[in-house]
């Protein structure tokens, strides 16, 4: 009996937001959103594909994202040219804390979700 990995990770938008998450994640970051079950529809959000894992971007109110630390990393490769990128769409940069062997940096999606772009120093 073992955990064998982590298979999604979800995040939340305000319900009714998902045009402009589409816009962020799809557009800006560039993840292909995949079909979510029929049977999950109507509960609003969409699904991306990262890598071999899924991101599961769901609805919900009433609830202050930039309140929490909780995040998502995604490892990246030029962390730099994401940098630029995600500042020419209006992204605020927030600097992390070192860890060692790694580049990183923190932002808030337009929603106030935390994210965590990393990329492994050569």
């Amino acid at each position: 009996m073992t955990i064998q990995g982590v298979h999604h990770v979800q995040i939340t938008i305000p319900r009714g937001a998902e045009e402009q998450g589409r816009w962020f994640y799809c557009t800006v970051l560039g993840l292909p959103e995949i079909e979510k079950p029929a049977s999950l529809k109507g509960r609003g959000g969409f699904w991306l594909q990262v890598g071999d894992r899924q991101v599961h971007v769901g609805t919900e109110d009433g609830f202050d994202r930039t309140t929490t630390k909780s995040h998502i990393a995604y490892q990246v490769t030029d962390l730099a040219g994401w940098r630029q990128k995600l500042e020419a769409n209006g992204i605020q940069i927030l600097d992390s804390v070192a860890i060692p062997g790694f580049d990183r940096f923190e932002f808030r999606d337009p929603f106030g979700n935390r994210v965590e772009f990393i990329q492994p120093l050569s």
